[in-house]
């Protein structure tokens, strides 16, 4: 049983890489997109086409879809049975430095795919989107090893009370959980396509059960069991113990028959657990396939005793559930940390065999989807000999030590200037600080300190775990409330526990992190860092003064201009090898001076309405219907409707004959000869209807958010029963200018044949006929809604990139940082011109009302906002200053043809609905801006001689024609 184990080494991440190059090959040739069922490309269409990503406002990061892509093309495409055939699909010759016996275990003999990414960098996205895939793929197939049936892993109840958040909603105060809160819900624009979300919203609402119902709740069509791995183990989660001296009634409990009784290891309690634990895992090996989840999977390496080498209770357990199922079991981890980490001087790891995707921590900090990170450094630290361990007498802790108390008021002086800094920036985004204390013991040291600095009780919260850092029932049934959405309330400020939760602690405000718990593992340090990395500051106008900031510690090497997503580390002496190797990969830069007041938020400042803003106040008239009306089928006509451009007899012709078409091909110099058709049903009448769905779905996708809220509508609302008769009258009548059936003499592979002209082409035509249809308002029946802009009461700019004004609502007005130089210029003319009442800088994010729909050129709708709008007198000018060099491109011209569209209805309403005022659409070139203002033109003269009229719009070729 002993042996001498060679080890994995950086082997696997090897793999990784070798294998993330052939997959995006295959996606860049579209071999991929190909060589995947039906189902998978929809899938893959609506996550990652531009058609879709350019609507949304949410969309996965590089990493996220890199893990879905090389999951599905190991799944789909190469096939794998098990970790072994990882490497012979993509390259052999690294088994030769692994050991290849390992690979034999019975754990390894089914497929298994291992997600390395970074802590916070949404893991939980890419489980979610995999188990779409797979459902939807077992819903649809019998064969190609998909599965309904999955099996959630926590590692302790704060990961499992996420998962239980993602799929059943977010608990209220009353302790129950609503659908409409899950995270499928909440981020249904970019999980599911709008065909499927009956589908997936059916299976999820009748198929999660809690950890508690596994083999006991009836489920729908397929199961979601979400449970801890302690259930897998036969455990309680608070009955992990170090030594026998930790737990002498452990050692008992081990060594006596159990009876039950009162104490705590012969309870009924401990029986039913331990019973629960074997009808589980009995109900689950006897299910046909499974899909599992491990999420925060380095829990499952092996360990070694004695020179013994043990698999974990956990483990034993999926091996189990595992061996009847052969490769229809798919085993799925996630970790941030997957490896074992050899002991001694020079510590070697070695890295989980199965893992196949690398998002690494460096990567995600350079594209910034975490924080930055900083070692604050103090002198006082480095330069005097201090003890860092809390005082003891023997084994009783007394006190802290005063290097303890040093990094502790360090962290605490760190904390009161970020939170004094960015209150002044936003109000509700509150810092908080993290303490990683070494003993359970010193937690109640470390709450006494910081009373004594004048600290009161709600401003600290002790978590109580046990020396592993995990959490009891009992304890997260007093905590959780208080943990419940932390982020949003100015207390608890700190946060203090042995190991912190190690994993699933989601807050977002963590900004120092003291460590007084000194350890060896790299992974604990990584899994400490790693609580503090998630952003706080994801509002995009934060973005570009957090880039300045990458640029300059990560690229520049020099000290930060703002402490915005920048995780502070008080610098703990035992750590500073880890740090360095950290320090030297550019993941942490030293931070030995400290933060000043005006470095803390850089440049960024919030800018509120003036006192006297109702004197420039102005609003956007938006053109409604009421709100119960819908488009009747008398509205939706064909009479707009245009024909495709090549005639039905010769798409006849290259349709060729019915049926299906084989080949056959000689093995070995592969001659292709012999082609032969086979009569086939794949279209039904099912299926038809089915293609008219996905049509509407496409048409009807565009989705507009309303407020800074965010909650989105449908801009089209219409009736999709009449919507789809409109459109399969149109095929059968019109589309080729005369009738067709789809259903006779397999006509219908015309409109798959050229999908990209055919299929596009019905839907531009529709959407244009919808879209007609909602802007054809009888502007005298029409209900106007006014959108104030003073109703966004504030915002936040670069204080550099921005100026004061006198004739706005804001005290000061925003440009771009980069190549902002014309609208300043701009600004600045209008400010100063005595004849212009009043103007705004129109911010996309904060002003979202003030939008225009138009069709692009693959008819989908858009959404268009102008820069500035201008009121001089009797005249509103919509201006747009942006220099597009393909102005001439159909989606540029659309753009400022359903502008003017749009100001031409305005243009009709009564005037206490449009300002008394006539709006006017104006493309104002720098050039033409320049030139007319330096030869002394006034700011209504410039824009009265860049008013775009139809035929500018479609005509002009270059912005200095404006």
């Amino acid at each position: 049983m002993v042996k001498n184990m060679k080890g994995t080494g950086r082997n696997p991440l090897l793999m990784a890489k070798e294998l993330t190059e052939m997959v995006n090959n295959a996606w860049e040739d579209g071999s991929f997109y190909e060589n995947v069922t039906p189902v998978t490309q929809d899938l893959l269409r609506f996550w990652f086409s531009d058609v879709f990503c350019d609507i949304r406002n949410i969309n996965f990061h590089e990493g996220q879809k890199q893990a879905i892509l090389n999951i599905i093309y190991l799944h789909e495409i190469l096939q794998v049975n098990n970790v072994k055939d990882l490497y012979l699909k993509t390259n052999p010759e690294i088994l030769q430095n692994m050991d290849i016996n390992d690979l034999e275990k019975p754990k390894y003999q089914h497929p298994m795919y291992g997600v390395k990414m970074a802590t916070g960098t949404g893991k939980t996205w890419v489980l979610n989107t995999i188990l779409i895939w797979q459902y939807l793929n077992a819903r649809e197939y019998d064969e190609g090893n998909f599965s309904k049936n999955f099996l959630l892993v926590a590692p302790g109840l704060i990961v499992y009370n996420r998962l239980l958040d993602a799929f059943l909603g977010k608990e209220d105060e009353n302790g129950e959980r609503h659908f409409e809160s899950s995270d499928f819900m909440d981020n249904q624009e970019l999980f599911i396509p709008e065909n499927y979300k009956d589908s997936i919203f059916g299976f999820l609402q009748s198929s999660v059960v809690k950890k508690e119902e596994i083999s006991s709740k009836v489920t729908g069509d397929g199961l979601i069991a979400i449970t801890n791995w302690h259930l897998l183990s036969g455990i309680e989660e608070d009955e992990s113990f170090d030594s026998p001296l930790d737990a002498p009634e452990k050692v008992l409990q081990n060594v006596l028959p159990i009876s039950p009784g009162r104490t705590a290891g012969n309870s009924l309690e401990a029986l039913d657990n331990q019973f629960l634990r074997g009808n589980v895992v009995e109900y689950l090996s006897k299910l046909n396939d499974l899909v599992v989840f491990n999420d925060e999977a380095h829990h499952i390496h092996e360990i070694k005793k004695g020179g013994e080498i043990f698999e974990v209770e956990w483990q034993k357990s999926l091996n189990k559930i595992a061996e009847s199922k052969g490769d229809s079991f798919i085993q799925i981890d996630f970790s941030a940390t997957p490896y074992t980490a050899t002991s001694g001087k020079n510590k070697v790891k070695h890295y989980f065999p199965h893992i196949i995707t690398d998002f690494e921590l460096k990567t995600a900090i350079q594209n910034g989807l975490v924080k930055m990170i900083a070692i604050d450094k103090r002198r006082e630290v480095s330069s005097i000999k201090l003890d860092f361990k809390a005082e003891r007498e023997g084994r009783k802790v007394v006190g802290l030590s005063e290097g303890q108390k040093i990094m502790l008021r360090a962290g605490l002086a760190k904390l009161n200037i970020l939170d004094e800094e960015f209150k002044n920036l936003e109000q509700y985004k509150r810092p908080k600080m993290l303490i990683v204390c070494e003993d359970t013991k010193v937690t109640p040291l470390v709450m006494d300190f910081f009373k004594n600095e004048g600290l009161n009780e709600e401003e600290l919260l002790e978590i109580h775990s046990n020396k592993k850092g995990n959490v009891s029932e009992k304890e997260w049934d007093s905590i959780k409330q208080r943990l419940f959405n932390i982020d949003k309330y100015e207390n608890p400020r700190i946060i203090i526990s042995v190991l912190m939760l190690r994993e699933g602690f989601d807050v977002n405000n963590i900004c120092v992190i003291v460590p007084l718990r000194s350890t060896e593992s790299s992974i604990l340090l990584e899994q400490t860092i790693g609580r503090g990395l998630r952003l706080m500051w994801r509002e995009p106008e934060f973005e570009d003064v957090k880039k300045e900031n990458r640029q300059k510690i990560l690229v520049e090497k020099t000290e930060p201009s703002n402490y915005l997503d920048l995780l502070s580390i008080i610098e703990h002496p035992k750590f500073m090898d880890f740090y360095d190797k950290y320090i030297e990969g550019g993941i942490i830069a030293e931070d030995s001076d400290g933060p000043s007041s005006n470095r803390i938020l850089g440049d960024m400042i919030t800018v509120s309405l003036k006192d006297n803003y109702d004197s420039y106040d102005l609003y956007w008239p938006k053109i409604i219907r009421d709100s119960e009306e819908i488009l009747s089928k008398n509205e939706l006509s064909l009479n707009n409707l245009k024909p495709f451009n090549v005639s039905l007899e010769d798409l006849q012709i290259i349709k060729g004959e019915g049926g299906e078409e084989f080949e056959s091909q000689e093995l070995t110099v592969k001659t292709k000869f012999g082609r032969y058709n086979i009569n086939s049903d794949l279209f039904s009448a099912e299926s038809y209807n089915e293609f008219l769905s996905k049509i509407i779905s496409t048409i009807t996708s565009m989705l507009q958010p309303v407020g800074r809220s965010q909650k989105e509508f449908p801009l089209m609302q219409v009736n999709n029963a009449e919507l789809a008769g409109l459109i399969d009258e149109y095929i059968r009548t019109k589309l080729f200018n005369q009738e067709f059936n789809p259903m006779v003499d397999e006509n219908w592979r015309i409109l798959f044949m050229s999908e990209d002209s055919i299929i596009s082409h019905i839907v531009i035509q529709v959407s244009n006929v919808i879209y007609r249809m909602q802007n054809n308002v009888d502007v005298k029946d029409a209900v106007v809604k006014k959108k104030y802009f003073s109703d966004v009461s504030e915002l936040r700019m670069r204080e550099n990139y921005s100026i004061e004004v006198a004739k706005s609502i804001y005290e000061r007005l925003p440009y771009p940082s980069n190549k902002g130089g014309f609208e300043k210029a701009f600004i600045e003319s209008c400010d100063i011109d005595s004849r212009v009442d009043s103007f705004l800088k129109i911010n996309e994010y904060y002003h979202n009302f003030a939008t225009i729909t138009y069709i692009r050129e693959d008819g989908l709708l858009a959404r268009y906002y102008p820069d500035f709008l201008v009121k001089i007198g009797n005249d509103v000018y919509v201006v747009e200053t942006k220099s597009d060099k393909d102005i001439n491109s159909p989606n540029v011209q659309s753009k400022r043809i359903a502008t003017l569209d749009e100001l031409d209805k305005i243009n009709q309403l009564k005037g206490m609905d449009r300002m008394d005022a006539k709006w006017n659409y104006v493309l104002l070139g720098e050039n033409t801006f320049y030139r007319m203002n330096d030869n002394g033109a006034s700011i209504k003269e410039i824009l009265d001689y860049t008013i775009v009229s139809e035929a500018k719009a479609r005509g002009y070729a270059t912005l200095d024609n404006f």
